[in-house]
């Protein structure tokens, strides 16, 4: 009797500990879905009595979630200044689209034609031409942003997935700092089906070339872009 006790305090008191644990995971996916969505822009304060309130967490656990998405590079903590949103720098984006050719690319190779993320590509390439079609050019970008991700998910992978979620956060970021939204996004909306209709096709190796191409544009007027901000 006291051993089935006894293992059921164990029990109960890792339930406990893992709690918390639970709590950094999901406010730091809600923080970092912020960033993605374009609601949190670059170089933003982050105020950590507001943020507490609005995820229903403690300060504790909140500074647990700006220390992660600070190792992701999405987040600055600035001694006696708090932390805000990351301003990205030239040399992150250049790394970021060198990491999105490699995997995204693989992902595409690996493909066939009747995974159930191809159809989270052609909802991701809907809702972004009914974007453009209002004239929302940052719902542009969410859309983009899923069209990318269903891509990873053709991998399967679990870890594929969260290393892209950290690359997706930094990049919107990088989209952030260009006041036009529609030169970043517009030239692509047309290439996202294209590369849709060649995986449905079965054609994944002219779906990996075009993607590459189609990177390596979108990383030449990105870096165009921040030139012009000087």
């Amino acid at each position: 009797m006291s051993k089935n006790r006894s293992g059921a305090s164990g029990r109960s008191a890792a339930a406990s500990a893992s709690a918390p644990v639970s709590r950094v995971v999901e406010v730091t996916q809600g923080l970092r879905e912020l960033i993605i969505d374009g609601t949190l822009l670059p170089g933003a304060p982050l105020r950590e009595a507001e943020l507490a309130e609005q995820f229903g967490v403690s300060r504790n656990t909140l500074r647990e979630v700006f220390r992660s998405l600070g190792q992701e590079g999405v987040l600055t903590q600035i001694p006696n200044s708090g932390a805000r949103v990351a301003i990205p720098s030239i040399t992150s984006i250049i790394d970021i689209f060198r990491v999105r050719r490699i995997i995204e690319g693989q992902a595409l190779l690996q493909s066939f034609p009747k995974h159930p993320a191809i159809a989270g590509m052609g909802r991701a390439v809907e809702q972004a031409e009914r974007a453009r079609a209002k004239q929302d050019w940052r719902g542009v970008g969410t859309a983009n942003v899923a069209f990318h991700s269903a891509i990873i998910a053709l991998t399967d992978s679990a870890r594929l997935a969260r290393i892209f979620d950290s690359l997706s956060a930094e990049l919107r970021l990088a989209f952030g700092l260009v006041d036009d939204p529609e030169y970043l996004h517009a030239p692509f909306l047309d290439r996202n089906r294209e590369i849709l209709e060649l995986v449905e096709a079965g054609d994944a190796p002219a779906a990996a070339l075009a993607l590459d191409g189609y990177l390596m544009r979108a990383e030449r007027l990105l870096l165009a872009a921040y030139e012009r901000l000087g």
